[in-house]
């Protein structure tokens, strides 16, 4: 439909989701990433609120066979979907993704439906996140061929170091890894005191949820899951 009250609807989702944190490990790789569940559970009260709902339509499927190098026959699909906004008018608007995954039982069709689901959230919703390249939970090294995530990124020949050259991605990660562990600054301290006062869920409660001893302890991994759950928290009522 070309006007009705999908478009404010939308804007209002945007507006009270914040930052969806990578929580979850990859088995294989060892890297951070963001689950379904978590992209589920910062999605529906916003929805909810909102009164929006998403309805996908598979419009094709393809599938093969692979192997991996010590011999496991894997099922590859890959599921081109159209996923449908809806509001109470009726109104809609409407994306299209390609989700891909593998799994050697019966499972490839689920994940690639879970991860095709999570990029048009992302997307239609421009949900901030630290990073959009995301491989997720589960990678494999398939017989006779090059992984066309990371392997194909890096340069044959290793140059020389210098300070003017861009990091590798492994240089990247463990960057990252170090500015998570961080603890945030007087600024975002400030902003968490601003919403326990606006919410009046106290300093301890959120310590002793988060396992830290102080607000100042508040790493930069978890300020986003902190902020999540206060901005979802109804405010106090005043006397």
């Amino acid at each position: 439909m070309e006007s009705g009250k999908i478009y404010e609807a939308i804007n209002n989702v945007m507006s009270e989701i914040g930052a969806i944190g990578k929580d979850q490990k990859n088995k294989q790789q060892g890297f951070m990433y963001r689950g379904i569940d978590d992209v589920m559970n910062a999605l529906q009260p916003a929805l909810i609120k909102n009164k929006v709902f998403i309805a996908p339509e598979v419009l094709n499927e393809d599938r093969e066979e692979r192997t991996t190098k010590n011999g496991t026959l894997l099922f590859y699909t890959r599921l081109t979907i159209m996923y449908k906004f809806y509001t109470t008018d009726g109104s809609f608007i409407e994306t299209k993704v390609i989700g891909e995954a593998m799994d050697s039982g019966d499972k490839a069709t689920n994940k690639a439906m879970s991860i095709a689901y999570k990029y048009a959230c992302f997307q239609v919703f421009c949900i901030p996140t630290e990073e959009m390249q995301d491989p997720d939970a589960d990678s494999y090294d398939i017989k006779g061929k090059q992984s066309n995530q990371k392997k194909d990124m890096k340069p044959t020949n290793k140059p020389a170091q210098s300070s003017n050259m861009p990091m590798s991605e492994k240089e990247m990660d463990v960057a990252a890894a170090k500015t998570a562990k961080q603890k945030i600054g007087s600024a975002k301290v400030a902003t968490i005191q601003k919403e326990l006062d606006r919410t009046g869920v106290s300093a301890e409660a959120i310590c002793g949820r988060y396992k830290f001893n102080a607000l100042t302890d508040c790493t930069e991994e978890l300020f986003p899951r902190v902020m999540n759950a206060l901005k979802r928290t109804k405010s106090k009522e005043v006397a």
